[in-house]
């Protein structure tokens, strides 16, 4: 692999070209340098040993919020041939335990104050991070010294067979959720990140006197990949807090460090806009949002508090996961004939990365301006689902992914979505399956296994949290308000569970002639009452 797209490679040599200059922070107070980053990772690696790391290609579980440990923790497994596995530690134990068991997971590596924190019972041995401090030797001192600093870089690449990596090897496994609400394993490799790295720094023209703030976490792909590969594997620096809905702490985080690039949802940028102080935010250069429709109103009021006018960008966890961004101002010079932004549009598609319209009949291109299903091609798209074949043949065809997403591309190339086809819902930045929902209330109603459909999930747009979720339904023998508690006691997490005052009764649930639901009918009637 070339070191272009070797991004460990890449982060190896970032971390030694800033030396002793700061290379990330966190609002605990840490404070690692270049070089200090190095020497931890490598400390980390000879304490967690072959018992945790074991073979070449092992998945090893990180529950971990953003901070300084969490990255070097990320860094220890990778660079020693494993695949950190970022776990969703807002998600119940339950599911986190299908995931441990779907990757195969022996080992999680956390905190005991995480552990407390979002009170967690996991089928797998934890290793305590806490625990692993008293156990640091001299001779763990000294290796990181000598091989975090001192040492040839090109004698550390081959210690750890960095320049053995190849662009396929996987680099990470990032859980979503099914249709079902059985999580699916997004396997994405070396390759696909580091396309969207290389195609980020593209975009943004990131040198080495941003700091990125990182508050989205790892367990999301955009997150992991933004957040912590690419400060990593370029030049910036990146100061990390564990919570993005904390911010008068990210606006504290933001001023001392002088932070110049955020990304976030439009959720997370309406917080600030409310509690972040106007001279906190004086350094941001460059503001990106994504994972739910960024509204006009939004981007005025940003920019009129902070000015820096937020840019809308796309993607999916499958497609690791950027796929377009409108081009920052600041960072592209303005060219009329070749536009780099476009508002109310998600941006073109970025270095590398094809997109089309198909139509949802049967699957033909169609042409400019044309509404349709948006397909993606490029070096970002996943590996596969893991260990489900089967799944991952439905969703990439001829090496185009299928997003889900309905929408139109411009005479210029850019991307206009309308509206989702898939039986999801974008909340808070969030994917929520409605099928699952749906089970669930009829699990609380006991009528799972009869014919009739009582209840069916669908969702209007929010203004805040980017959709609502409604429940169209029949005549029903419990209360909205007591389906709602029975809900959260089988353990959906409070994202899905729709409210009280979004039952909607309706005669008879809209059916199609082929016996399949009519997602279109069941929009109309929800839009029809609540927007």
């Amino acid at each position: 692999m070339t070191l272009e797209h070797n991004i460990a490679q890449m982060m190896l040599r970032q971390c030694r070209i800033r030396g002793n200059r700061m290379k990330i922070a966190d609002s605990l107070g840490s404070e690692l340098t270049g070089y200090e980053l190095l020497m931890r990772m490598i400390v980390l690696q000879r304490l967690l040993g072959p018992n945790v790391l074991g073979t070449q290609g092992r998945n090893v579980g990180v529950l971990l919020p953003p901070c300084a440990p969490a990255v070097v923790t990320n860094f220890a497994v990778a660079l020693s041939g494993c695949v950190a596995v970022h776990l969703n530690y807002t998600a119940t134990s339950a599911i986190l335990n299908q995931c441990i068991e779907l990757a195969e997971i022996r080992h999680v590596i956390t905190s005991r104050k995480a552990m407390e924190r979002f009170n967690l019972q996991l089928d797998a041995e934890l290793i305590y991070l806490d625990d692993l401090k008293d156990r640091v030797t001299l001779m763990d001192k000294l290796a990181g010294l000598f091989w975090g600093k001192l040492a040839p870089i090109s004698w550390l690449e081959a210690k750890l067979g960095i320049r053995k990596i190849k662009p396929d090897d996987t680099l990470t496994i990032i859980f979503t959720s099914g249709s079902t609400g059985v999580p699916k394993g997004v396997v994405l490799s070396y390759r696909n990140i580091a396309s969207n790295v290389k195609a980020i720094e593209t975009a943004i023209r990131l040198t080495e006197k941003d700091v990125i703030l990182g508050v989205l976490p790892f367990f999301h792909s955009f997150g992991y990949t933004v957040t912590l590969w690419t400060p990593m594997s370029l030049a910036p620096a990146a100061v990390y807090h564990s919570n993005p809905l904390e911010p008068r702490q990210i606006g504290k985080l933001a001023e001392q460090y002088r932070a110049t690039v955020l990304l976030g949802t439009p959720t997370f940028l309406r917080t600030y806009l409310r509690r972040v102080e106007k001279h906190q935010f004086a350094n941001l250069d460059v503001v990106v949002a994504g994972a739910e429709k960024l509204p006009m109103s939004l981007s005025d009021a940003f920019e009129k508090q902070f000015g820096v006018r937020p840019v809308e960008g796309y993607g999916t966890t499958e497609l690791s996961p950027l796929v377009s961004v409108n081009l920052p101002p600041s960072r592209v010079p303005v060219d009329p004939k070749n536009p780099g932004i476009r508002e109310g549009s998600v941006g073109r598609p970025v270095k590398d990365v094809q997109a089309r319209i198909v139509s949802l009949d049967d699957g033909t291109p169609l042409p400019v301006g044309q509404t349709g299903m948006l397909q993606i091609c490029g070096p970002n798209v996943m590996q596969g689902y893991l260990k489900r074949p089967d799944l991952t043949s439905k969703v990439i065809r001829d090496g185009w992914y299928e997003t889900g997403d309905v929408a139109y591309l411009d005479e210029d190339g850019f991307i206009f979505i309308t509206g989702r086809q898939s039986r999801f819902s974008k909340i808070g930045g969030e994917m929520v399956p409605h099928i699952q929902i749906e089970e669930t209330i009829a699990r609380v109603l006991n009528n799972e296994d009869e014919d009739i459909l009582r209840a069916v999930v669908t969702a209007v747009p929010d203004e805040k949290k980017g959709e609502r979720l409604i429940v169209l339904h029949t005549e029903l023998p419990l209360a909205p308000s007591e389906i709602t508690k029975r809900l959260a006691a089988e353990g959906l997490p409070n994202l899905y569970i729709p409210s009280e005052d979004s039952f909607l009764q309706v005669p008879e649930i809209p059916v199609l002639g082929s016996g399949k639901l009519d997602l279109k009918a069941m929009q109309q009637l929800a839009a029809e009452h609540f927007c």
